[in-house]
């Protein structure tokens, strides 16, 4: 997800006016937890009533919840209406969900509520809160799905909150019609109950009495043991759809008309179209349009295949920059060199500073040092980047899987001069995000693409080239290290220095207890663009803390599990973690010649993951058996989903561990395809085992937070099976390299 921070919310109020944003009126008719008039307009369809901005009640007393978030596989289309009708005493049988328009009514306010204020606050203050973020929220089109923030923001904040309301307001309903107090008046499964009077009546019979009523501000919540739907395993909403194949995804859009393009852009980043050839192409059957799209060229024809066919034999020349003579060594040497004059010159970017670092340092007879190294990294999504636009009559139409829908379309309207109102988004489900379907980049292709061809719809598909070559990368970095070990080995100093910073802010910082700590950074900038991936830096970040954390523990010829164990004394919930993953796996267990284990841990998105990963190395190459992996979220509403994305991230990172490598020759991409961008595939998958650990703290993701701790697991086990340290990823570039004895 982009950067959405104290400082850009800051920047946000700045935008319209500090005092105005501030300032607004805040009441009732602008926090979505409540019914509005311009809000039935946009959702209400037939005879639905719409109690609140999150729920619907249909005259079969069915219920549908309205998500703000998109749906990628990672189940939050279930885990919302879960919450929601938790706290509504719904009955779940009833309950579907549907997709929130892209409209600032929809805007993700609780997830800008959650990063910036993440606690909670005086309830005489709440309103205007609600108010301020929402503002703030719309001023920036933000309906982000991202960060592992759904369950947590919109959900704990949003859904929760208006599943009590509508309870609450239901219950006031009836108690009007029957002419008794609501407090005698219980709701279950989706029904009311006077059991003095042996009343009854389902939540349809009060819906529209429900909805013109004031809903309550502070609406009261169930706690845990009050739960009924919260923290059980539930049927996936969006499976059934997927399974029995209605469910849209962006390349099945199929408008009356449509016509097909093929996109290929410029190489290397930055360059623009000089010249175009395109007379052999033009010739060729089916082929309707060349367009110039400044950044490359698109080919518009009957069918995808005639318009990918035609692109291959279009000539297009490129303008030239000194991107064009960088290769992967050499973006490295500038790494390198920029680290080096940093400190030389006292120019480091402090992140982090606790105690003196390099004081202590000086006098440590025992420093440990190391340098590692990540390449870039693409997203390489199951489903290429993709879009449908129609321009007609004087508006546009947008089909895609977009991460931030609502943002998308305040940038094509202002990229393409429309008024926001003549910019209509159709979001369907993503053939994966992570973080890849928050950029607008695809969707201003195909507008170009439209545009081109007025009044008739145009499907842009990317090759999966296109998408592997012309992605927003991961960051490539090298990270460096010193440490300072006491008699014990235990570490008194930790000095680390990398390059660039992205979010999260807290990714490079340690759980473990060492007195003096200098963290900084050194900004060097590069022609290829960054995009956030799974877990944006705490991927990186993991690899390179646990990795050293490991190597310290070997130098002070003690057990990796243990030395971390002592270090995390004053962090009994992270030490509970680890301890869970070590048990899980029988740690220290007898195993065959060439196996080990290996162990690492990391805070990501309010969730703590340990895991530990048992190795086969007898072929002289990595082969993960399995993975143990503990996580503690706080609570988990749905456990098999939760444990899903464990999974999920689990292989997602040891893709990237074991292969993920983008290189860059004369500055471009050289990786295109899945022949030389491998993935961890069915047949080397590991088994896995998650153990959930409700802990009872603020909620954290599940998303993200199993990928960062798979790369630095592996790397350790692979040191403890042959000695060898890995300090650069992929594993793969060290095949042949490991020494078996």
């Amino acid at each position: 997800m982009g950067k959405w921070t104290r400082r850009a919310f800051i920047a946000s109020g700045t935008l319209v006016g500090g005092g105005l944003l501030v300032g607004v009126g805040v009441g009732v008719a602008i926090r979505p937890g409540h019914r509005t008039p311009e809000l039935a307009k946009i959702v209400e369809s037939g005879d639905e009533v719409l109690v609140n901005a999150w729920v619907k009640i249909l005259p079969d007393n069915s219920i549908k919840v309205i998500v703000p978030h998109s749906e990628m596989g990672q189940g939050v289309h279930t885990a919302l209406p879960m919450m929601l009708a938790d706290e509504m005493d719904a009955d779940w049988s009833t309950v579907s969900m549907e997709q929130a328009p892209a409209h600032p009514e929809y805007a993700t306010f609780h997830l800008a509520r959650h990063v910036i204020l993440p606690g909670k606050v005086p309830g005489i203050v709440e309103d205007t809160l609600t108010g301020v973020f929402l503002k703030a929220s719309e001023i920036m089109s933000l309906q982000i799905t991202g960060g592992s923030f759904s369950v947590r923001s919109t959900g704990q904040l949003g859904m929760r909150t208006a599943g009590a309301a509508a309870r609450e307001m239901l219950i006031n309903a009836a108690a009007e019609e029957w002419q008794v107090p609501a407090s005698e008046i219980r709701a279950q499964n989706s029904y009311l109950h006077h059991d003095a009077s042996k009343r009854s009546a389902p939540f349809a019979n009060f819906a529209k009495l429900a909805a013109s009523l004031k809903g309550p501000e502070q609406p009261t919540l169930k706690t845990p043991d009050q739960f009924k739907i919260m923290g059980q395993s539930v049927e996936r909403l969006d499976i059934p759809p997927k399974v029995d194949g209605s469910a849209v995804f962006g390349t099945d859009i199929d408008l009356p008309g449509m016509k097909y393009a093929a996109v290929k852009a410029a190489p290397v980043f930055g360059s623009t179209v000089v010249s175009i050839d395109s007379a052999a192409a033009e010739k060729m059957k089916g082929v309707i349009k060349i367009v110039n799209l400044d950044t490359g060229v698109g080919v518009i024809a009957d069918s995808y295949w005639q318009a990918t066919k035609a692109l291959q034999s279009v000539l297009v020349t490129y303008t030239e920059s000194a991107a064009n003579k960088l290769s992967t060594a050499g973006m490295f040497e500038q790494f390198g060199q920029d680290m080096d004059a940093a400190v030389a010159n006292g120019k480091e970017q402090e992140d982090f500073v606790k105690g003196d670092a390099r004081g202590t340092l000086a006098q440590s007879d025992n420093v440990v040092e190391a340098e590692y190294r990540v390449p870039f990294l693409a997203h390489a999504t199951m489903e290429p980047m993709n879009c449908t636009a129609w321009v007609h009559d004087g508006q546009v139409e947008l089909w895609a899987g977009l991460q931030n829908p609502l943002g998308t379309r305040d940038f094509i309207a202002n990229k393409f001069g429309y008024e926001t109102d003549k910019v209509t988004i159709h979001n369907v489900y993503l053939g994966g995000g992570f973080g890849r379907r928050t950029l607008p980049d695809y969707p201003q292709q195909g507008v170009q693409l439209a545009n081109a061809l007025p009044g008739v719809p145009v499907k842009m598909i990317w090759s999966r080239e296109e998408d592997i070559q012309q992605d927003h990368y991961r960051q490539a970095v090298i990270s460096r290290f010193k440490a300072g070990l006491d008699e014990s080995g235990t570490p008194i100093s930790w000095e680390n220095q990398f390059i660039d910073k992205h979010d999260p802010v807290e990714a490079p910082y340690i759980p473990y207890a060492i007195d003096n700590q200098f963290i900084h950074y050194t900004s060097s900038p590069t022609h290829v663009p960054f995009g956030a991936w799974r877990s944006v830096d705490h991927s990186q970040h993991a690899f390179f803390t646990e990795s050293f954390i490991d190597e310290l523990a070997a130098v002070a010829g003690k057990d990796p599990y243990h030395y971390r164990r002592d270090l995390l004394a004053e962090e009994p919930r992270i030490r509970k973690v680890l301890d869970s993953a070590a048990k899980m796996a029988g740690w220290g267990k007898s195993m065959p010649a060439h196996w080990a284990q290996g162990i690492a841990l990391q805070s990501s998105f309010n969730t703590i993951v340990a895991q530990v990963v048992d190795i086969d190395m007898s072929s002289g190459k990595p082969r993960v058996d399995k993975v143990f992996c503990a996580a503690d979220a706080g609570f988990v509403i749905s456990p098999d989903g939760f444990i899903a994305q464990m999974e999920s991230g689990i292989v997602f990172g040891l893709t990237a561990a074991l292969y993920g490598d983008i290189t860059l020759k004369d500055g471009a991409i050289v990786e295109s395809n899945f022949h030389n961008y491998k993935m961890v595939r069915m047949n080397n998958s590991p088994d896995i085992e998650v153990k959930i650990i409700n802990s009872g703290e603020p909620m954290g993701g599940a998303g993200e937070p199993g990928t960062p701790p798979i790369a630095p697991a592996v790397t350790n086990a692979i040191f403890a099976a042959t000695g060898k340290r890995i300090r650069e990823l992929p594993t793969s570039k060290h095949d042949g390299s490991y020494s078996l004895s």
